[in-house]
This record gives C-alpha cells, sequence and structure tokens, in this order.
C-alpha cells in the first residue's frame, strides 16, 4: 500500500541498518557469506564479454530468489568497479520524485558500504526532480539492500549510490537516465536495476505474463518494454528502474543484452497460486 507524503528527512539515519536481515537473509554473518558463495558457484559466466554495463536482479528473499540473482552477479566476477549505481523503486510509500540516499552508507551483515556522495550531489544537481532524501529508503523497503551482499562478496572495494523511483513514469525515467549518463560517463561504473516480475498469479498465469517481459528485455527491445510497461499490460516491481538501466547502458555503450535466467517461487516450493516473478539479466559488449 502507498501512502503519498511530502515530508522528506534531511538527515535522520547516516548510516542505514541492516533491516532485512533475518528476514530476507541471514543475520549471521558466517552464513550468509557462505549461502552468496553457493549461488555464485553454481552460477555459470557467459563467454566472450568485454564489459559489463549493468545487471538485472530480483529483490526477494535469498530462498526464493538468491539462485536468479546469482546467474547477474557472476558476470561481474573479473571485473572491478569504482562505483555501484542500483535503482529500485519505493513499494510502501509514495512520491513523485526519485530519491538519493541522504546518507553517509548502507548496512548489512557484510559490514557497512559507503555511498558516493559526490555522485550523488552530481546526479541530484540535474534536476529538481531528483531528491536527496531518506523517503523510499525506510526499513521496509528491501529493493537496495538485498543487492549489496553480493557485490560485498565480488568486489573488493566499491561506493554505492542507491537510487529509489517514486513515480516510474515515462518522464522520470528519461531524467534519470540523461542524469546517469552525463554523470557516469569516463567513470568506472556498474549499474544494477531491482525489480522482481510479476505478483500474485497463479503460476502458469505468471509465466505467460512474465515471457513477454523476458523476450522484451532478450531482444533489448526498451522502447516497448517502455510501452507495454506504462500501459500496464506486463507487471515489474520496478519497471521503471530496469527501462531506465537499459536506456543508460545502452547509451553508454552497451551492445547486446541477454536474459540468463527466469523463474518464478513456484519453483522453490508448493505454493502455486500466487507467485512472483524472477529474472536474472546482462548488459553488455
Amino acid at each position: 500500500m502507498f501512502f503519498k507524503t511530502g515530508y522528506y528527512n534531511t538527515m535522520s539515519q547516516r548510516i542505514r541498518p541492516a533491516y532485512c536481515a533475518g528476514k530476507y537473509y541471514s543475520k549471521q554473518k558466517s552464513i550468509l557469506e557462505r549461502e552468496v558463495a553457493v549461488f555464485l558457484e553454481n552460477a555459470a559466466p557467459l563467454e566472450n564479454v568485454r564489459h559489463v554495463y549493468g545487471l538485472i536482479a530480483p529483490n526477494d528473499d535469498y530462498y526464493s530468489s538468491g539462485g536468479v540473482a546469482a546467474r547477474s552477479y557472476r558476470q561481474i566476477i573479473d571485473q572491478d568497479f569504482d562505483y555501484v549505481i542500483i535503482i529500485s523503486s519505493s513499494q510502501h510509500t509514495y512520491f513523485e520524485e526519485i530519491s538519493l540516499f541522504n546518507g553517509e552508507a548502507y548496512e548489512t551483515p557484510m559490514g557497512k558500504v559507503p555511498v558516493a556522495t559526490e555522485l550523488i550531489q552530481q546526479i541530484a544537481g540535474v534536476s529538481d526532480k531528483i531528491i536527496i532524501s531518506d523517503i523510499g529508503h525506510e526499513a521496509d523497503e528491501n529493493g537496495i539492500e538485498v543487492q549489496l551482499p553480493f557485490l560485498q562478496q565480488i568486489l573488493y572495494e566499491f561506493r554505492v549510490v542507491p537510487i529509489m523511483m517514486g513515480n516510474q513514469d515515462p518522464e522520470n525515467i528519461r531524467l534519470l537516465a540523461d542524469a546517469l549518463v552525463e554523470v557516469a560517463n569516463g567513470k568506472n561504473v556498474l549499474f544494477v536495476a531491482s525489480t522482481n516480475l510479476s505478483q500474485n498469479h497463479t503460476y502458469q498465469q505468471a509465466v505467460r505474463l512474465d515471457k513477454e517481459v523476458v523476450g522484451l528485455v532478450e531482444k533489448c527491445q526498451v522502447d516497448e518494454l517502455n510501452r507495454r510497461y506504462q500501459e500496464g499490460a506486463i507487471e515489474m516491481s520496478s519497471g521503471g528502474a530496469a527501462i531506465c538501466l537499459m536506456q543508460t547502458c545502452c547509451q553508454l555503450g552497451a551492445e547486446k543484452s541477454q536474459v540468463l535466467l527466469y523463474r518464478n517461487s513456484g519453483d522453490m516450493g508448493t505454493e502455486k497460486n500466487a507467485v512472483t516473478g524472477y529474472l536474472s539479466a546482462v548488459l553488455y559488449d
């Protein structure tokens, strides 16, 4: 449920705690590291990849979606990045703007991930609709945090730019993509879009709905993906984030898009009547 609000905290949480620990993944560092390592060991790398620009990964609990997310993150094991820009969308609070985290770090049981405050200032400087705020980064939002343990396991040292979209309309998608291209050009940046696909459908309905998303991402038909998403013909919890990532990566030089794995939560258990769809994908050359 969304609650519209005009209130934006200014300096309230300098370090965002690991709110997802014990809910979406283990709260014990050693167990979490082992779980992530096993997921990655069971994921295969693509061949003939020169450079990875962006990843699309799900953001559900690790039991249900960790294996899908690992397919994306396996593609960057031999690459280094100075910055990781993670884009998701608020699932609990409605706001019109695009919210860049107003703090120093995001924390997980594996440690604190420092925020690239200078990049945040540059991105926010592009438009009044891009704000620096805590909104969208509250305790009940998991879109950014669940991506971090994979990155912490793989990358030796990096700083993060956590971005939460409120309104995911075409204007905000274009505005954010243009800002990211302007700021990231010439820098060693990885983009991550954190999104699930359809939710609360039967297994068969989810497969049918998600098949169209898989095909459009695989063919890198970002304009058609955006059109179908805005029409409500396809379902993605953070479709604007995925579309923004694809627009950004293509402008920066990505030539290929590949879907690495599709599953839904029904593949991991006996519940087939209300499932959530998951996709992993990579944009690269």
